[in-house]
């Protein structure tokens, strides 16, 4: 019998999935078993990680608005100033009431001291 040569499939497969792992370190980049793995779990900590990142920095936003809230007076805190300022309506979220308490300090304790009033 004559030999059979295989398609071009399964090595079109290998190579993207090479690519995707060329940067890896290791084996994780040379052997191919080993490669489909650390792909599979790279999407899986991006996906994963996604979610993560935005809770991070929504943790980040919280703190630093506390910090500087307590600065100011030490009787006010975050939650207070939150709720009033939905009970003013403003709309200020969290990323901008922390930039303000970081780049601009007395405009976070103005609207603070604003909403005790």
């Amino acid at each position: 019998m004559t030999r059979i040569r295989r398609g071009y499939i399964a090595r079109r497969r290998r190579t993207k999935i090479r690519l995707f792992t060329s940067s890896f370190r290791g084996a994780h980049s040379r052997l191919t078993r080993t490669m489909i793995q650390q792909k599979i779990k790279a999407l899986f900590s991006a996906y994963r990680d996604r979610d993560r990142h935005k809770r991070n920095f929504r943790c980040l936003w919280v703190t630093r608005i506390n910090a500087a809230i307590r600065e100011n007076g030490v009787s006010y805190s975050y939650s207070t100033l939150i709720n009033n300022l939905y009970k003013r309506q403003l709309l200020l979220n969290r990323k901008i009431l922390a930039q303000l308490a970081i780049l601009n300090r007395n405009c976070l304790y103005l609207i603070s001291n604003d909403m005790i009033k």
